[in-house]
């Protein structure tokens, strides 16, 4: 049965509505409070933290638990209803763009801490339990759950696991996908799957890794097991001002190449410390091309005497005006120089956006410099903060919609960064995933051969077609409709397809 019905004689203006039937089995699935369908309770969800796409979804199905999650995605097959499925809604990428002929499946509902087991080091979450939450819970066991995005206070566990979410921690303490370690999943046929038991290793294919990250296309995750860590007993941040962002890059290169591995290595350039201080002040050196925060964790004799190799290596590389912190109060005050950037840049721009990608480290100071003649060239001001050590970038292009122009300087120069990025031997999402706004960087950075590989595993967990589609995955006729993109052999691998 179709999902879209029209009137036969439909005015132009019209919008698509839901059939009858779909309709009423939604309602026998979820309670009257769970679905939404007036326009004024959908409005809330026409978007994520990509403020700049906007899409009304027919319908808001909000479920409590994992039955009623797998009625809703079987109703979605057999009416062939395109689904999309959100967390809280904090993604950058345009992942939970809801489908203009489709319903969105929010899972804030399900947010329960079900299990902490201290002897394993390990707890049970459902998908709508925020992430910095856990972290609070489990303090007082002397733990601690080490992903942690700069959206941690409100972004859920099941977000993280969607778009593999990294923050300040990973460099150290790994992604998402290194720290999920179960997950219980439920397919577009209404299945549930079980994965991972809590051990260190499970026989037949890593599953779990592939859904990692998978942003929503090949299953919807009900449950999440998550290992938690010690907390360490002895923590510092440093905060050193560097001349210019080539200097910054440096120091990054030589505490890396020390063998020291920090638990963050984060970068700031000017404009974002500006953007900062507006913010709140905080005493940072404007004068300075560049800051680097560094925050070292252990034994209190071992962070001692990694403080000194740190901050003499930062000296070496023309650091000056190095700040310490060691109390929780001090250390969030620095690191709000950094977590504060962008939410600054949101209060005083007109638009942002967030060219996430990522570089080899070697590549960090050349990519910023050419970043900076990129922004001067299209005219749109960029300011730039990272996770330096594992060269994930994010210059934020922020710039006025309103102006004539702007919007398509802007997207001409994030496809420009993109490429840039790629010639590098970088790629074009670190941690926030692809989305709606990185199709175009998938055509530029794999073949054809790639990307239909992507899409066979897409098929093989849901062959309806119903998860979440146009996202992430482009399919190789959506490359063609982009034209020549393929930057990395100097061809069009996709020439031989139509344009439409």
């Amino acid at each position: 049965m179709a999902a879209i019905v029209e009137p036969a004689e439909k005015p132009a203006a019209i919008v698509p509505f839901l059939d009858p039937e779909f309709i009423a089995r939604l309602r026998a699935a979820l309670p009257a409070s769970c679905l939404l369908t007036d326009a004024e309770d959908t409005v809330t969800y026409e978007s994520d933290g990509l403020f700049h796409l906007h899409e009304k979804p027919l319908a808001v199905a909000l479920p409590e638990d994992e039955l009623q999650v797998a009625a809703v995605l079987r109703a979605c097959r057999d009416f062939q209803v395109p689904i999309v499925p959100r967390g809280a809604g904090t993604g950058l990428a345009g992942g939970a763009l809801p489908h203009r002929h489709g319903i969105l499946m929010s899972l804030t509902k399900m947010k329960a801490l079900l299990e902490v087991d201290v002897a394993a080091r390990q707890a049970r979450v459902q998908p709508g339990h925020t992430n910095l939450a856990i972290s609070q819970k489990v303090a007082a066991h002397g733990l601690f759950y080490a992903p942690d995005p700069s959206s941690q206070l409100a972004s859920s566990i099941g977000g993280n696991v969607a778009e593999n979410s990294g923050g300040v921690h990973c460099l150290k303490y790994g992604l998402t996908v290194h720290n999920v370690i179960g997950l219980r999943v439920v397919t577009s046929d209404g299945d549930v799957l079980e994965l991972g038991g809590g051990s260190l290793d499970q026989p037949g294919y890593d599953v779990i890794s592939i859904l990692n990250g998978s942003e929503g296309l090949l299953g919807i995750v009900t449950e999440v097991r998550i290992r938690l860590l010690p907390t360490p007993p002895a923590i510092r941040v440093l905060l050193a001002f560097f001349p210019t962002t080539q200097d910054a890059g440096n120091a990054v290169g030589a505490i890396i190449g020390a063998g020291i591995i920090p638990a963050g290595l984060e970068m700031m350039d000017t404009k974002s410390m500006e953007a900062s201080e507006s913010f709140m002040p905080l005493g940072l050196r404007l004068d300075a091309g560049a800051g680097l925060l560094c925050e070292l964790d252990g034994l209190p004799e071992e962070v001692e005497e990694l403080t000194t190799w740190v901050s003499a290596l930062m000296e070496q590389c023309n650091g000056f005006d190095i700040r310490e912190a060691d109390d929780e109060a001090q250390r969030a005050r620095l690191w709000w120089a950094r977590k504060g950037a962008y939410p600054a840049l949101v209060k005083i721009a007109n638009d942002v956006y967030i060219c996430d990608s990522t570089v080899p480290r070697r590549s960090l100071g050349r990519v910023m410099a050419k970043i900076d003649v990129l922004s001067d060239q299209h005219r749109i001001p960029v300011a730039q903060m990272f996770h330096a050590g594992d060269g994930n970038i994010h210059p934020v292009l922020y710039y006025d919609s309103t102006q004539p122009g702007q919007s398509e300087r802007a997207e001409e120069l994030a496809t420009d960064i993109l490429k840039l990025v790629i010639a590098e031997g970088g790629t074009v999402s670190g941690e926030h995933g692809v989305g709606s706004e990185k199709l175009k960087g998938m055509c530029m950075q794999f073949d054809e051969t790639e990307l239909e590989a992507f899409q066979a595993v897409r098929r093989a967990f849901d062959p309806h077609g119903v998860l979440n589609p146009d996202k992430a995955i482009p399919t190789l006729h959506r490359c063609a409709e982009f034209g020549s993109m393929r930057i990395r052999f100097g061809q069009d691998p996709f020439a031989h397809l139509p344009r439409f």
